[in-house]
């Protein structure tokens, strides 16, 4: 069975195991349970009592002893649910009112502001956020500066980064730098011929936001992602403008 569901909804695995315990003994002493969890008696108690909070387990007074009962097994899906509709609460307030109060303490562009990733999983991560960010606009499109160098080493860590696009319905502009780089669903792409070697970069403007990310020694990646409606409307500008002259 595996318990990292348990723990989703509040339960340790120390829990789980006098939980099944209870549910194997039927009503029993503190005593007892804990030596059929295996767990000393101090401990067993104070799980029984967090359980009991939860509305995992009850108890009866019998002399001056408690006898607990676990309760049935539906019980757990009734916590989970609960604990969804105060998460799903908790985002609610969190987007209505916590995060524009905590915006306003923010001052308009700061090192906050700019972001430092490196390595496949910070590329993933750049990558997810453009994604995320750009379908959440009324109209989902971005623009991109990429050359030929970069391409075998961008999607690496994202291999159905496309395909998660287009089932976004995201579309992209790219304009390349040198040759290669082929057309996909959702995308227009123009290019710029250069002469000789070129470096490898890839900018993704994706207002507020850009990306932009490189290779360092060994074709170890790296990006940055600066958050600046005046940057992002600034390498707009530069982008549009290219892609009509080309």
């Amino acid at each position: 069975m595996d318990n990292s569901l348990f723990l989703e909804i509040g339960l340790s695995d120390r829990d789980v195991s006098i939980y099944k315990a209870l549910l194997a003994l039927g009503p029993s002493s503190i005593r007892t349970i804990a030596e059929r969890a295996g767990v000393n008696r101090g401990t067993t108690y104070e799980a029984l009592k967090q359980m009991q909070a939860l509305g995992v387990v009850s108890y009866l007074p019998k002399g001056k002893r408690r006898i607990f009962t676990a309760r049935e097994p539906e019980v757990l899906v009734e916590l989970a649910e609960e604990r969804r509709k105060r998460l799903d609460l908790a985002v609610e307030e969190l987007k209505r009112r916590v995060i524009p109060e905590l915006h306003q303490l923010s001052p308009d562009f700061s090192a906050a502001n700019v972001q430092w990733y490196e390595g496949d999983e910070g590329i993933e991560q750049v990558l997810r956020d453009i994604l995320n960010s750009v379908s959440s606009n009324p109209e989902p499109i971005y623009s991109v500066f990429s050359s030929k160098p970069i391409r075998k080493h961008l999607y690496r860590p994202f291999p159905n980064f496309t395909a998660q696009r287009v089932a976004r319905k995201i579309k992209v502009r790219v304009i390349a730098i040198g040759d290669g780089g082929e057309s996909a669903d959702l995308s227009e792409r123009k290019w710029i011929k250069t002469e000789g070697p070129v470096d490898a970069a890839y900018i993704a403007i994706y207002p507020p936001k850009i990306a932009i990310i490189s290779l360092a020694s060994d074709n170890y990646p790296t990006a940055v992602v600066i958050d600046s409606s005046e940057v992002a409307a600034a390498q707009q500008i530069i982008f549009d403008t290219l892609w009509r002259l080309l």
